[in-house]
């Protein structure tokens, strides 16, 4: 259809609202122009909408629930989310939980981890103490585009020497005991890749650091708190979000001098037309997606007896056993096969935020990984996970709603098979992205940004991809630098 509204004057069209679409709109509100921001859904947000998808007064995360990059993020730096938005940090960032009772524990404070890893505290001390110390040189190196000189050469390296460790077989080399390596493998599980695997070791260690350097923030509020706040800055600087409006083509957008796309390279492809030249539309064609997630949701009536001490304060627990199970169930998955005793993400909001649900109730949020566009219910494997390592989880559950591969797709379209990476987390998954270049956020279309987590750097809420692509969009198309993002700024 033609653009509806002829009289309409609009600088910058924005299409999608997830984290990256708001992100890439706050920017370049702030920069005096007219944006107009479309969302085909009812709401904003994208990957961070909170709802009570079970019963009234539960309130549970759709899709991300605990947020590890929002302090590290540049554009949320920039933006001061913090200032904006309450922001639970548990001491305890995540936990790995073994049989017998026992876990390994990811506090704020390495030297504590380190002191209750047994014979292995002082390797793992040794493994991330540097990137502890220079975590703003490996926030700049992992949020920005891996084609460069980095910001800071000495952290870069002592990245790349530990991941390159981390993800060979020389994983195990300086450890002696299970609580390290357990600790390690469940959250470098984030990238859901094959254990060991360099992106993997890479995940894990950037996330790892920001866990011990200031820690895994949950929002008061969920996950939508976050969205709220994009929007409402949006708006406060003359923007406008139309949710409940869904884009064909890009001759429906009213005229821009600049068009910033929060969407997957299909539908990319699908809204060009077939405006691309031919080498780039191959690329986007060639894209790989990964493997995706089953999502079950919960209402308890108490809090998760977890067996082994400590795991109660964790915001996130990585549910999975041993380095060598957790690898075993993530190769299942690669192997396009559902784990028995799959690696189960979880996390405890209400525990955090009593807000989230009513007196004497809990929520809680995981999911399983498993392969692309499954159509699987995982909820007993996930259920027998927590009862193994929380006896007596099942008496707890009063309702719980399972989401599987396919309904995440159904959900969100950049989530093509359910793979909420919107791209495959291997080497060259990470450099391509979705194509080979210097400022991947550019299409060939003049005045056309790709924003979304298809493009550098990559998945997570950091609202980095939709800052590179305004930035880029801001010099190109308007001369113009970045503007000042601070909270109270006019």
């Amino acid at each position: 259809m033609p653009w509806r509204k002829a009289t309409h004057v609009t600088d910058v069209v924005v299409v999608g609202s997830g984290p990256n679409g708001l992100a890439a709109a706050v920017t370049m509100a702030r920069a005096g122009l007219k944006v107009h921001v479309f969302e085909a859904a009812a709401t904003p947000g994208g990957g961070l909408r909170t709802a009570e998808l079970i019963e009234p007064g539960h309130f549970h995360d759709v899709c991300s629930a605990v947020h590890p990059m929002v302090l590290s993020s540049p554009f949320f730096r920039r933006f001061e989310l913090s200032r904006r938005v309450p922001l639970a940090v548990p001491d305890v960032s995540y936990g790995s939980p073994l049989d017998g009772g026992r876990a390994a524990l990811a506090y704020r404070s390495l030297d504590r981890t380190a002191a209750e890893l047994g014979r292995d505290g002082a390797a793992y001390s040794r493994l991330m103490a540097p990137l502890v110390r220079r975590v703003d040189g490996v926030a700049d190196l992992t949020l920005n585009q891996l084609v460069r000189i980095p910001g800071d050469p000495a952290a870069a390296a002592a990245f790349g020497v530990r991941a390159l460790e981390q993800g060979s077989r020389l994983w195990n080399a300086r450890f002696r005991e299970d609580l390290a390596p357990a600790l390690l493998s469940g959250v470098a599980a984030h990238a859901v890749a094959r254990l060991p695997s360099i992106t993997a070791a890479g995940a894990g260690l950037m996330l790892g650091a920001l866990g011990h350097a200031g820690g895994w923030p949950v929002p008061h509020g969920g996950s939508a708190a976050i969205a709220r706040a994009l929007t409402a800055d949006i708006e406060a600087h003359g923007g406008v979000v139309e949710t409940g409006t869904r884009i064909g083509s890009l001759a429906e957008l009213p005229p821009a001098r600049a068009t910033l796309l929060d969407v997957a390279p299909p539908a990319l492809l699908h809204l060009a037309g077939g405006s691309f030249p031919a080498g780039y539309r191959r690329a986007l064609e060639s894209f790989r997606f990964g493997n995706a997630a089953c999502k079950v949701d919960f209402i308890l009536s108490g809090p998760v007896p977890w067996a082994a001490d400590g795991l109660a304060d964790a915001g996130t627990v990585h549910v999975g056993g041993t380095r060598a199970e957790t690898a075993q169930a993530e190769y299942l998955v690669a192997a396009g096969r559902h784990p028995e005793r799959p690696y189960v993400l979880v996390s405890q909001p209400s525990r955090f935020d009593a807000g989230r649900a009513p007196a004497g109730r809990h929520i809680l949020w995981t999911y399983c990984h498993v392969p692309a566009g499954s159509t699987i219910d995982m909820s007993d494997a996930v259920m027998a996970q927590l009862e193994r390592f929380a006896p007596g989880f099942r008496d707890l559950v009063v309702q719980f709603r399972v989401t599987t591969a396919a309904g995440l797709a159904a959900y969100d379209e950049n989530y093509v098979g359910g793979d909420f990476s919107a791209g495959r987390m291997d080497l060259w998954g990470m450099l391509r992205r979705p194509v080979l270049s210097r400022v991947p956020w550019r299409t060939p279309l003049p005045g056309v940004y790709l924003c979304s987590s298809s493009t550098p750097p990559g998945p997570g809420v950091t609202g980095m991809p939709g800052f590179h692509a305004a930035r880029y969009a801001l010099k190109d198309m308007f001369g113009r630098g970045v503007p000042d993002l601070g909270y109270g700024v006019p």
